[in-house]
């Protein structure tokens, strides 16, 4: 299966694929975790993945009860499904099939997410990106993104959705509404068919990862299928060439390394050992978000 119109220049390769693991959080959420926990300089800057789906309402009713977060964003993309976010400002976020919410947790926030529904398929992703230390201290921030103000192209009959980020597709430059972070994180879903190929650009030097969730795929001169629920973590140069297999859905995470120390402790991840401490009794004490200001959202 090849593309002879697409580049010959150096290309991408795969250092490491890793399987999503069935996994549980919050009140019992049955999810999978693509990747999370050790060795997270190698992701830099990018934290954690969870894809979560069930139609059976016993694995999300649950929902992510009123819990803190310091030091990172999360990001929450909904295929499917209605969710409701609370945070300590004030914000109440309603997430619908299509739609983001981008979250800042900065100094401190507590918030829920909960299904709003009772049956059906809930569907979707939660991606934690790191802050670099001069951010990890700043005021939370909330941002919600109707699924009808994200960017979507057709390009060679491949359907891009624009999340964040700009980044050159097939020759086609796409931008998502979230741009302007120290991290630069490019995020696109992508619907590709059988035997179509891609290239995206991926600035030199910044972290690549392919999330298959559908499908199956294979990424520049390596041979190994991707299947869905496979993550590919790639080289930092060259162009990145997925070919499809079949009909697939993937998600192409891109974002600029830190480059610093990573230390976490279950919500809250920051430089030190000694900053994490800090941030425990500043969410025992009461601290956590005690200085901030309210209301601090947008919507789109």
């Amino acid at each position: 299966m090849t593309d002879t119109s697409i580049s010959k220049t150096e290309r991408r390769k795969i250092e490491e694929v890793l399987v999503a693991q069935s996994a549980s959080d919050g009140d019992g959420v049955r999810l999978k975790r693509v990747f999370g926990g050790g060795n997270l300089a190698r992701f830099d800057p990018f934290l954690m993945l969870d894809e979560f789906g069930s139609d059976d309402p016993g694995d999300y009713i649950g929902g992510f009860p009123s819990h803190p977060h310091r030091g990172f964003e999360t990001v929450t993309y909904m295929l499917e499904g209605h969710m409701e976010h609370r945070d300590h400002m004030g914000n109440v976020g309603q997430l619908m099939a299509g739609d983001v919410q981008w979250m800042k947790a900065g100094s401190g926030v507590i918030h829920s997410e909960m299904p709003k529904q009772v049956e059906g398929r809930m569907r979707g992703f939660q991606l934690w990106v790191n802050l670099p230390a001069s951010e990890k201290m700043t005021p939370a921030s909330y941002t919600e993104l109707a699924a009808a103000s994200i960017p979507q192209y057709e390009i060679d009959g491949i359907h891009v959705k624009a999340i964040a980020g700009g980044l050159t597709l097939n020759g086609v430059s796409v931008s998502g509404p979230i741009a302007g972070l120290a991290t630069e994180p490019g995020y696109l879903d992508i619907a590709v068919g059988p035997a179509q190929a891609l290239l995206v650009d991926v600035p030199e030097g910044h972290t690549a990862l392919v999330y298959v969730y559908e499908g199956a795929l294979q990424i520049g001169s390596d041979s190994y299928p991707i299947k869905a629920g496979g993550l590919a973590r790639l080289s930092l140069t060259g162009e990145l060439v997925i070919e499809a297999d079949a009909d697939t859905r993937l998600l192409v995470i891109s974002g600029k390394p830190i480059g610093e120390p990573i230390v976490q402790r279950g919500p809250f991840v920051m430089n030190t050992a000694d900053e994490i401490h800090q941030a425990i009794r500043d969410y025992t004490d009461g601290k956590l978000v005690a200085a901030q200001p309210s209301n601090a959202s947008q919507s789109a």
